[in-house]
């Protein structure tokens, strides 16, 4: 399939999570061979209106993200120049799926809108419209899609995909020291690391090692936190960690907590299941993390730190095991083949 994705920004641009999630998509396409052509504000240094990379053509509607103006009015054309069979629009900034939509006019192709969510979800008349040009809606988590239907989307136009992980990478990686506990987010206010550190201190009597891997403004807070409680001993921050790095703690660790406030898709999270870890997730109504440990038997579901804490030592019963095949269905083949079929749908309807 001939398929153009549309983002005013990319990762060469920014790196987020909704270009992260939007680069593994498109990337994941070309793999499968599918022709990919990527609409966006210039990132080459040269003036040529298109550059290859790795096999995908990116087509430069504008020369900065600041030309918000310019490249909506070219986009349209842009896209009646590739001649799609599908265009996959990016949510954010909303302008360019009403600018899709003219491009799918031009091109008779139909719109597909990728929601990310994780700049939250805004309820005005202006995200309202731009649910209503898109002929199909894709969120990572059920939390993201009820964000969207509130914005009056037909369910049946809304689907969920999940971030893909890649599974034969997580069994080649060897596992590093055994640790019992680990965290892995950016180190914001929004990582909520205090209540696993409370918790941590409920149990200090008890024989446990922790690890927490991210860097933010906040870590210097945590970090501190911990010495007063007493358990700094015991917990390692180790910073930024590149994939393999954080894949190896997680098939030497035995438990990982999530217990970020907000998480429309925890990555993360679903690495760590996948390479053994028992799950404790903490409860809060803008995470999708609980998601993931519904229904599992080496998954738990908390709302306070005297849970969490039980939780922890209920977990340690369970056995160690450092990779678990029930998550392989999330694995990034799989994954970009829920893509595939589902623009294979929205065409042929």
């Amino acid at each position: 399939m001939r398929l153009a994705f549309v983002s005013l920004e990319t990762t060469h641009h920014r790196r987020t999570e909704t270009n992260q999630r939007f680069r593994d998509v498109y990337t994941g396409l070309t793999d499968r061979g599918h022709d990919v052509h990527v609409v966006c504000a210039s990132f080459w240094s040269d003036t040529e209106p298109t550059v290859d990379r790795g096999g995908i053509t990116y087509h430069g509607a504008s020369i900065t993200p600041g030309a918000r103006r310019s490249f909506l009015s070219r986009l349209p054309f842009v896209l009646r120049s590739i001649g799609p069979d599908v265009i996959h629009v990016n949510a954010e900034p909303p302008g360019q799926v009403r600018a899709g939509r003219w491009g799918s006019a031009l091109t008779g192709a139909p719109v597909f809108l990728e929601w990310y969510g994780d700049g939250g979800s805004p309820d005005d008349g202006v995200h309202r419209r731009m649910v209503d040009r898109a002929d199909r809606i894709v969120t990572p988590s059920r939390l993201v899609r009820t964000n969207v239907r509130e914005l009056e989307a037909d369910a049946d136009r809304v689907e969920v995909i999940p971030n893909p992980i890649d599974v034969e990478r997580i069994r080649a990686v060897d596992p590093a020291d055994p640790v019992d506990v680990v965290y892995a987010r950016r180190l914001d206010e929004g990582a909520n690391v205090e209540s696993l550190l409370l918790a941590l201190a409920e149990l200090r009597s008890r024989e446990w090692t922790a690890t927490v891997v991210g860097d933010g403004p906040e870590r210097g807070t945590y970090e501190r936190l911990a010495s007063d409680l007493r358990i700094d001993d015991r917990v390692t921050f180790a910073g930024d960690l590149e994939e393999d790095d954080r894949i190896a703690i997680y098939r030497g660790a035995h438990v990982f907590v999530q217990t970020a406030r907000r998480c429309v898709f925890p990555t993360e999270l679903l690495r760590a299941l996948a390479a053994g870890c028992v799950g404790i997730v903490e409860y809060h109504v803008d995470s999708s993390a609980h998601e993931l440990v519904e229904g599992r038997k080496r998954g738990f579901r908390t709302t306070s730190e005297d849970e969490l804490a039980s939780a922890i030592v209920e977990a340690g019963g369970l056995e160690h095991r450092e990779y678990d095949d029930s998550f392989s269905g999330y694995d990034r083949r799989t994954v970009i083949e829920q893509y595939v079929r589902s623009y294979r749908d929205l065409v042929e309807t």
